[in-house]
């Protein structure tokens, strides 16, 4: 392998044409996906060092510091660089970078050196990826690497075995590591690995859905961790008894989340659900709709499976994710700098690698082979319930909008706009600037049921109903405590028009906020943002206000559809029964729903 560090292979010079016989939603193929990655891996490599062990990108520095972000990008991109090489026509170009890098990055004597996972936690996490990518490319680079090197690599990743990590998805960056060493026949931590196998199964709360170390922090974690690690873990320790039961396991885990929730969370412009931590990793959302077709763990048809992943990856290139050098941002649409968490560095967004585990399959695969079919969203209107996280679905397929009202989903700060909102969208995110998020935490959820939820948090007891574009939500806070509910917050390149509680962006996507019930010195107004969102530059939110009211309920409608201009559906009504307690709302469509409101 003697190519130069900083050569890379050479991405097509343009995007290929779409394909929208096999394609008809995206027009994208496997060509399309080994583009991206093509592109990507090549604009990294301008900012490697001399022996490639460090990919220094530009931008802010994580709270792990610059050696540490040096070595992510290092590690992200290996990861991306060896689901890419494995049928590759010629791996060489692409892997040879990383195998200078790694034969600097293990000796402790070069200035190069990566840092251990004794001197920098973050390195605990990058280890792991550089241990599944050492094993995806075996025959490619670890069997032709020098035996020195070799040695140095397994002394560096043997620093993993037993040390500390935080309680959570990190269980499995030394339970990788340690199948790892364990398939090269070095030492290695046997009880690393019983502590994920049990720590998983103790976190693991049916339906599909994992919490990420046992507090109701459910979001895309579940998907490109818990749903990744414990899976890959079998896929390197191979065919044993052992592995043949935990698979077993593992992959009816995933089954049941293709199932039941992955699918319903993709919008039909292929967006996935803007909630949760680290959403810069963008179309590492794409990992188990692949997975499930690698692993035999998936109900999902082949051409649906691609139209997931391949709808996210089309969604966010062209949205600007990558901006005019081809680096990924740190952001969600275009560089968005305020979604990052304090461990994010510029390198941090390269965990979108994970989305192109579909290159593990062969081309002659039926993912990649067949027609792509609709999406849930696009074959019609549908609410669903997910009774673990406590989330109501609704999806609408005029406009490919799904939402969600959250009466079970809990985390505390800093992350409070990414967990304790009361409703997120595949359309729409929260201002990052904005006052205290819609609720206290923690949140108590007292039932998710049909097309109705219930749930307390803190003085606040919130009720709701969902059907279509529609939420009514019924609120009552007891003590002296004024309430305050945020409709769906609407962003673009220009300012949203509308006012008080309705407003509208210029591709016809409405938020409206009406006031079914009135209240004692409510108002309602559209509160506007710029540069707080990750959508775009200028930000409205309909807003509905009120003074305590000693137990009177505020019952809003909240709407988030496409309208011509100047419209607004009919609305839904609400009956109070406060005797029983409960409420009944007439649907525009004459359907009902009658539904407790926890009322005391």
């Amino acid at each position: 392998m003697s190519t130069s560090p900083r050569s890379a292979p050479t991405p097509t010079a343009a995007r290929p044409p779409d394909d929208h016989r096999l394609s008809p939603h995206t027009g994208f193929t496997r060509a399309h996906w080994e583009w991206a990655a093509d592109s990507m891996l090549a604009a990294v490599r301008p900012h490697a060092n001399a022996s490639g062990s460090l990919i220094d990108l530009p931008g802010p520095a994580s709270v792990s510091g610059r050696w540490s972000d040096g070595f992510e990008g290092y590690a992200r991109t290996f990861l991306l660089a060896a689901f890419r090489a494995v049928h590759a026509a010629d791996p060489e170009p692409i892997l040879a970078p990383y195998a200078t890098g790694i034969a600097a990055g293990t000796d402790p004597a070069s200035p190069e050196r990566w840092p251990t996972p004794e001197e920098i936690g973050q390195a605990r996490v990058e280890a792991a990826s550089v241990a599944l990518a050492l094993h995806e490319t075996r025959a490619l680079l670890w069997d032709r690497l020098d035996d020195g090197v070799r040695q140095r690599a397994v002394a560096w990743l043997s620093q993993m075995s037993g040390i500390d990590v935080p309680q959570n998805n990190w269980v499995w960056f030394r339970a990788v590591v340690a199948a790892f060493l364990r398939s090269v026949g070095a030492p290695h931590s046997t009880a690393d690995i019983a502590h994920a196998v049990a720590a998983t199964d103790g976190w693991y709360l049916g339906d599909g859905w994992y919490t990420d170390g046992g507090e109701r922090n459910f979001d895309h974690y579940n998907a490109w961790a818990m749903h990744l690690y414990p899976l890959w873990y079998c896929r390197i320790t191979g065919d044993t008894p052992e592995t043949a039961a935990l698979s077993a396991r593992y992959r009816e885990r995933l089954h049941a989340f293709l199932r039941d929730a992955a699918p319903y969370l993709v919008g039909g412009d292929g967006a996935p659900l803007f909630q949760g931590r680290s959403l810069t990793y963008r179309f590492g959302a794409a990992a188990p709709f692949f997975n499930g077709a690698l692993f035999d763990a998936t109900p999902l048809s082949p051409g649906l499976t691609r139209r997931a992943a391949s709808g996210m990856l089309r969604y966010f290139l062209d949205r600007g994710a990558t901006e005019e050098d081809g680096l990924l941002s740190l952001g969600w649409h275009r560089r968005f700098e305020p979604v990052r968490q304090p461990y994010s560095g510029p390198a941090s967004p390269y965990w979108a690698s994970k989305g192109f585990t579909g290159l593990l399959l062969p081309p002659d695969h039926p993912v990649w082979t067949a027609e792509e079919q609709d999406l849930p969203v696009e074959a019609g209107d549908f609410t669903l319930t997910l009774p673990v996280p406590g989330w109501l679905v609704s999806g609408t397929s005029a406009d490919g909008v799904v939402r969600i009202a959250n009466h079970g989903t809990d985390h505390t700060p800093p992350y409070h706009h990414v967990y304790s909102l009361r409703a997120y969208t595949t359309h729409t995110a929260p201002d990052h600037d904005g006052p205290d998020p819609d609720r206290e935490t923690p949140v108590e959820r007292l039932s998710v049921t049909g097309r109705t939820a219930l749930s307390r948090s803190g003085s606040t007891t919130t009720a709701a109903a969902v059907k279509g574009p529609w939420e009514v939500r019924v609120v009552h806070v007891t003590g002296s405590d004024p309430v305050r509910i945020p409709g769906h917050t609407l962003a673009g390149p220009v300012p949203p028009s509308g006012d008080h509680g309705l407003t509208r962006r210029t591709d016809g996507l409405t938020s409206a906020l009406l006031v079914l019930y009135p209240a004692f010195n409510a108002t309602v107004t559209l509160r506007r943002g710029q540069d707080v969102n990750p959508y775009g530059t200028h930000s409205a939110t309909p807003v509905y206000e009120a003074a305590a009211s000693a137990g009177a309920p505020h019952v809003v409608a909240l709407y988030l559809g496409s309208t011509p201009p100047g419209t607004l559906p009919t609305a839904p009504r609400v009956a109070l029964h406060p005797t029983a307690p409960t409420a009944t709302v007439t649907w525009p469509d004459g359907e009902s729903d009658t539904f407790p409101t926890g009322a005391a």
